[in-house]
């Protein structure tokens, strides 16, 4: 298999990290280029102990790299610092993919964008090029892209179990709610006092509520799916653990559907794919069935409200809600097989 030279923006948060263990089992993947400003010169064992055993380039700053040498970039940059940088690599290095992990290119209207992010979209006339890199239901867009916009993890977790059931018209795009839970690395790797042990241990809490930065995103995709605007109720909170997410989702059927009808509908639609699955009859997902692995599990039940169903689902927050998915992209776009680099299954118990 041909190489593929990569490069990682920001590999010293934990969504580099995660991009380097799994780069790591890809055939075809090639690291040449990492940048971690506060931890340049710096080797990625003493970042990353655990990964000790791989030959990695040394850490460097962005300003210090070289674009032409990559095939691929990704970029693991905190919100709002990636869109001047990626402009910058689009002009240097015309020949080079982009893939990018934060949301500044997500929200396709830089005024959208502008409110929820409470800054002016840097880069509006690249904007239009960006793909949103939700792999099974944008397959086709991803493939001829040169800059996809990786999605959330809370947004990956409900938008693959609604969006064939608002298409499918099999429930009310007008009346669904979100209740997601999420681990702890979902907010990074910076010191911040609310991610403190002594201040998640022991408890759950709901956080940004009715302001969460998902939930343009969220009403995004599921408003193209709907033909319409969507607007949904999406509260996330955050739980004593270490990775994945549990969306809850609370639906109102329609069309005379009931919630077999549901889970029909999405086995039809997921059981060509590799990532998603819908679990048996009666089993409820976890995030312990989908720890360190691409996969998405997702599971319908019926609701003792006549009329409406729950539908479950749940990913790995820094695999198919970050890095998992951004490598499923980088292979659709280059034409390899989509699972390669990605075939590992759950780490259990």
């Amino acid at each position: 298999m041909e190489k593929v030279r990569v490069g990682i923006l920001g590999a010293s948060g934990y969504t580099g990290a995660e991009l380097l263990r799994l780069l790591s089992l890809h055939p075809a993947a090639d690291i040449v280029v990492l940048t971690a400003d506060r931890h340049a010169g710096q080797l990625i064992q003493e970042v990353f102990p655990h990964l000790s055993a791989l030959d990695l380039p040394e850490l460097t700053r962005i300003e210090e790299s070289d674009w032409h040498t990559c095939d691929v970039v990704y970029c693991a940059l905190p919100h709002g610092t990636t869109q001047e940088v990626i402009a910058q690599v689009l002009d240097e290095s015309p020949d080079t993919k982009v893939i990018d992990l934060s949301a500044d290119f997500r929200l396709a209207d830089v005024n959208v964008y502008a409110h929820w992010y409470g800054q002016e979209h840097k880069a509006p006339e690249i904007q239009p090029q960006a793909v949103y890199g939700l792999t099974e239901i944008y397959r086709e867009d991803i493939a001829g892209a040169r800059l996809v916009a990786n999605p959330g993890c809370y947004t990956t977790t409900a938008q693959l179990p609604l969006i064939p059931l608002i298409e499918a018209g099999v429930i009310e795009a007008d009346d669904i709610i979100i209740d997601a839970k999420s681990g702890v690395s979902g907010a990074g790797r910076a010191e911040k006092r609310n991610i403190l042990h002594a201040e998640v241990s022991e408890g759950i809490h709901a956080y940004s509520v009715g302001e969460h930065r998902h939930a343009p995103e969220i009403e995004q995709g599921l408003s193209r799916a709907a033909g319409r605007p969507v607007t949904v109720n999406f509260t996330p909170h955050l739980m004593p653990m270490n990775r994945g997410i549990l969306a809850s989702c609370y639906v109102r059927l329609a069309g005379g559907a009931d919630a077999a009808a549901l889970r029909e509908t999405l086995k039809d639609k997921y059981d060509v794919e590799p990532f998603v699955h819908v679990v048996p009859q009666g089993v409820s997902p976890a995030t312990r069935d989908v720890r360190g692995s691409n996969y998405v599990l997702t599971g319908v039940f019926e609701d003792r409200l006549p009329g409406r169903a729950i539908v479950l689902s749940v990913t790995d927050n820094l695999v198919k809600g970050a890095s998992g998915q951004a490598i499923q992209n980088m292979n659709v776009m280059l034409g390899i097989d989509e699972t390669t680099g990605l075939s590992q299954v759950a780490l259990f118990p």
